[in-house]
């Protein structure tokens, strides 16, 4: 548990400082409504995934590094992973999640402030200096949640498809440790492809866990139960969508590609088959 509070809370730690940077640490930054640019979108996604390898690379080693309780689901789903250690996997990652936000909080609470005065917007208003925090959907959702919801599937399902592959060492997967390189630069593809729909949670201690603690701080409404011009009662989906999508993602690896490594390897341990004399 503690390797996963702290491997998640590094997650944390470099993913939110790279969307606080993009957000009110650059120069004509923190402005009233999140207009994220080219260069603004390629900081958050690859802040994010190297955030992604240097938490595994800290907790890989003593608990597997899930740092996502869709990962942890999805394990148990699969029989990697026994049931009775999900909550308190959970748990930790929730957290890990939660004491990051604070502390990114506490290194950026003037730039929040003033973007925030620059905007003219009080605290519960400013979906901008929220958005450093957790997620919301795209405008062009309207009050829709099937369309964000669909996108946390599609994206989580991705990741645990692409993580599967990437440990499999009956597959191509890779060597010397570089899975938890890998595995960031699967987050970065996903940021660069799905990532502007709904901020790709993907991971459901990544939104929640900052998302408390935007509450506690002061954003509101905003934050629980995640209510804002075109959407009312967000705060759920980033936490729904990610535990089906993963679970959808092994089951996917698993009934496709599974059984024919499977089959391989039996078949290379049986041997070639040889006539009695």
């Amino acid at each position: 548990m503690l390797a996963e509070f702290l491997g998640t809370f590094v997650l944390l730690l470099l993913g939110i400082g790279s969307v606080a940077v993009a957000v009110v640490g650059l120069p004509g930054s923190g402005r009233q409504f999140v207009e994220f640019g080219p260069a603004n979108w390629l900081i958050i996604s690859w802040g994010w995934g190297l955030a992604v390898v240097f938490g595994v690379y800290v907790a890989g080693g003593i608990s597997g590094a899930h740092l996502n309780p869709a990962v942890t689901l999805a394990f148990a789903v699969r029989r990697d992973f026994p049931w009775r250690k999900v909550l308190p996997y959970w748990l930790a990652q929730v957290v890990g999640a939660f004491v990051a936000a604070a502390l990114v909080y506490a290194c950026y609470r003037w730039a929040i402030d003033a973007a925030n005065t620059k905007a003219e917007l009080p605290r519960d208003e400013s979906l901008a200096t929220y958005s450093i925090f957790a997620t919301f959907p795209a405008e062009y959702f309207g009050n829709s949640w099937w369309g964000p919801l669909l996108d946390q599937i599609v994206g989580t399902g991705i990741l645990l498809l692409l993580i599967c592959a990437l440990i499999d060492m009956r597959n191509v997967a890779p060597l010397s440790n570089l899975h938890p390189f890998l595995i960031g630069l699967v987050v970065v593809a996903i940021g660069l492809t799905f990532g502007t729909n709904a901020g790709y949670a993907i991971n459901p201690a990544r939104d929640f866990g900052p998302r408390l603690f935007t509450f506690f701080e002061g954003w509101g409404d905003i934050a629980l139960p995640g209510t804002f011009g075109w959407f009312s009662g967000y705060w759920w989906i980033p936490i729904v969508g990610p535990l089906i999508g993963g679970v959808a993602g092994v089951l996917v690896y698993d009934l496709i590609i599974k059984p024919v490594l499977t089959a391989r390897a039996g078949a290379q341990e049986e041997g070639p088959a040889t006539e009695e004399p």
